[in-house]
């Protein structure tokens, strides 16, 4: 990987919506057509994830179906990442990286202006996780 690529990809907890949203193409479950979203990812512990907030998600539909989908970085450059998503259902790694991302959103600068504290149990129940293996 390339020093402008892996900067992209490196996050803290400080790193501002802008640098943390990127756009990915999924699969459709059902429809088998490309879905292009943006959305938010995480790095914990040197590892790349998708999540959102609790709920059913198209996105990770489309994933559990067809997990290999398209990373498009597009912030400083513009870069179309081949990946695979790998579900997270170890409830150890689910607990790790969900304590990071409540962690993150409940801090007094959170990055995503999110009013309620985001509930750590809550995500742990219903929020669909996914870590991202990127093609070499």
């Amino acid at each position: 990987m390339d020093e402008a690529t892996a900067a992209a990809l490196t996050l803290t907890w400080s790193s501002t919506p802008k640098e943390r949203a990127v756009d990915i193409t999924t699969t459709g479950a059902k429809s088998g057509e490309p879905r292009r979203i943006e959305i938010w990812f995480r790095q914990v512990d040197d590892r790349w994830y998708l999540t959102s907030v609790p709920g059913a998600r198209g996105w990770y539909a489309n994933l559990l179906a067809n997990p290999k989908f398209i990373f498009h970085l597009k912030n400083g450059i513009t870069r179309d990442l081949a990946a695979t998503a790998v579900p997270i259902v170890d409830p150890a790694v689910r607990l790790r990286v969900l304590t990071d991302v409540t962690g993150d959103m409940n801090q007094p600068s959170n990055p995503g202006h999110i009013k309620e504290p985001m509930n750590l149990e809550d995500w742990l129940a219903s929020s669909a996780l996914v870590e991202v293996i990127f093609e070499s």
